[in-house]
């Protein structure tokens, strides 16, 4: 048996449980010693029950899917990994059959499935995966630096998407992934950085991590203060990580003419966009992101990490113990900056 956390029910909130079967990995598979767990904004939903939540999430079923840990067993056929090893989950399961997966495009398999979300999560002491979920880490970096590396990578995605060397930037939302798109953008050479986002300690971390300017959303105008710093022209390039449809639409708004936005975040509904204005008489590019190439975005954090450039200290919010989950929960609701990590 082991800990961890389920989803009882399609109510909000989740429950602790010291009596759930402890999984074994089967064909292809390798169980983890999860070391430590990050919650992200797909467990918000799933904790608080969205209407996204409700679509996709059949409980009872322990969810979570940012982790790192220690190989302790591994199933047959499985040639790659080996106990000992420390790794960090890779939140795809590809059916590895279908077009996308046969042309490189194993992220948006046709069949996906998701970790923590169509099969049992690491929000527990044990997780089984494919071996092809598992991405081998140098022993050298932390377990709690590990588990940022899935996060890291939706943001190096949405960064890589946007094309930002030498632009102007507008980043939309600086919760983690924002926060590390923010740090990312810097490295790949953007010129005016601009983070927008609420909650001011959230604006602070932002500036540590290379933002050049901030603006506080719902106190201050976007769209005015972008349009401010950039001659009245607006930015070459929003990338949104909010999901927030105001903040979707103030980004279209201090787009310019010929620029490009990048969709990151997941609205929790159907929003509503200005075509018109915003995207086809600006001849704008829209682009949707999701997740990381596998496992192209890997290779590239590991490259911008190596870089010194960048540092994933600064986005830890807070370590709790995971039977502590309500406080860290409560606390990323509340607005509380930075990744919140559950330790087993």
């Amino acid at each position: 048996m082991m800990k961890g956390i389920i989803k009882v029910g399609p109510v909000p909130g989740a429950t602790w449980r010291e009596d759930l079967p402890q999984p074994r990995p089967g064909e292809g598979e390798i169980l983890v010693r999860v070391k430590a767990a990050a919650i992200c904004g797909t467990d918000l939903h799933i904790y608080n029950w969205t209407p996204w939540a409700e679509k996709r999430i059949k409980p009872p079923m322990v969810f979570g899917h940012e982790f790192s840990g220690e190989v302790v067993e591994v199933g047959p056929g499985v040639k790659r990994v080996k106990p000992g090893d420390v790794v960090a989950g890779e939140t795809h399961i590809g059916c590895g059959i279908c077009r996308q997966c046969n042309t490189g495009n194993v992220h948006i398999c046709e069949q996906m499935k998701i970790i923590g979300v169509h099969t049992p999560g690491c929000f527990a002491e044990y997780i089984a995966v494919p071996e092809g979920c598992a991405w081998v880490l140098d022993k050298s970096m932390s377990f709690e630096h590990g588990a940022l590396l899935e996060p890291m990578g939706v943001a190096m995605h949405g960064v890589e998407a946007a094309v930002v060397g030498g632009k102007d930037v507008l980043v939309l939302g600086c919760g983690p992934i924002g926060l590390m798109g923010v740090g990312i953008c810097r490295v790949f050479g953007a010129d005016k950085i601009i983070a927008s986002e609420p909650f001011m300690r959230k604006l602070e971390l932002a500036v540590t991590m290379g933002a050049t300017l901030t603006v506080q959303a719902g106190k201050e105008d976007v769209v005015a203060v972008v349009k401010n710093a950039t001659s009245g022209r607006g930015v070459d390039v929003v990338i949104d990580y909010s999901g927030n449809e105001q903040a979707i639409n103030d980004g279209l708004a201090a787009l310019a003419k010929g620029g490009r936005m990048v969709l990151v975040g997941l609205p929790d509904r159907r929003i509503s966009l200005d075509l018109v204005d915003g995207i086809i008489y600006k001849e704008a590019t829209v682009i949707g992101v999701t997740g990381r190439t596998m496992y192209g975005t890997w290779y590239e954090c590991r490259r911008v990490l190596d870089s010194g450039r960048f540092e994933l200290e600064p986005v830890i919010g807070g370590r709790y113990p995971l039977k502590e989950f309500d406080k860290a929960f409560a606390l990323l609701m509340g607005g509380a900056p930075g990744k919140m990590l559950l330790i087993p």
